[in-house]
């Protein structure tokens, strides 16, 4: 049984999702902040947190952070914020995906079976992959350039391996918030173009490997 833990100071907000996620199948764990947040995920196993950005005490981001330096573990940041500068902080920090309040628990759920699908297919994929001087652990979720280790966010990662493993071959910013969100996505495409800014600036003077801008189309990472 996967295990989410939901973390929301709204009692309205948490208990109905804690009910939703639960009715689905999910072990649910909740909690009101971030005190003892991590001390559980230490305690327990948790395979994905959905976590708020505006609570009481340390608020998500801080947590997020802290969760990062011990953690892989999913997270989708649930907020009312809609500011694009929150999203986009929100993801460098390690967020895997963000929800605008007020969502849809079908939305949320949504987005949920699509992290733990693409967690699934990660047994079938090779345990690494080298495309000119970069080398990618798919199973470890790390890059490498020779021996040394480049810091990549899980987004950064799997838009990178997406566009290595299609090399060659242009694609929308629409393609791609499909190919690396795995859900149909409305709205702006703006997050993109953040991930390849990030790319580009960890690639940049130490790896051959670019990511091109197709102008007026979108992007591709050259054969």
């Amino acid at each position: 049984m996967r295990v989410v833990h939901v973390v929301e100071d709204e009692q309205g907000v948490r208990e109905l999702l804690t009910r939703y996620l639960d009715h689905e199948g999910y072990k649910v764990h909740a909690h009101s902040s971030s005190d003892g947040v991590l001390a559980a995920l230490e305690q327990s196993k948790a395979d994905l947190i959905v976590l708020d950005i505006m609570l009481p005490g340390m608020d998500g981001l801080e947590l997020c952070k802290r969760i990062r330096a011990k953690h892989q573990t999913p997270i989708i940041f649930v907020s009312a914020r809609s500011e694009e500068f929150d999203r986009i902080l929100g993801i460098e920090l390690g967020g895997d995906d963000y929800l605008v309040k007020p969502f849809s628990p079908r939305e949320l759920l949504a987005r949920i079976r699509a992290i733990f699908r693409r967690i699934d297919n990660q047994g079938t994929e090779p345990r690494s992959m080298q495309y000119l001087d970069l080398t990618l652990d798919t199973a470890a979720r790390v890059v490498r350039v020779g021996e040394a280790k480049l810091e990549f966010t899980n987004k950064e990662f799997e838009l990178l391996q997406y566009l290595i493993e299609n090399k060659g071959r242009a694609f929308t910013r629409e393609q791609l918030v499909s190919a690396v969100w795995g859900y149909s996505y409305v709205g702006d495409s703006r997050s993109v173009d953040d991930l390849v800014r990030r790319i580009r600036k960890k690639l940049d003077g130490v790896s051959e490997v670019a990511v091109t801008t197709v102008w007026g189309y979108g992007y591709r990472v050259n054969a």
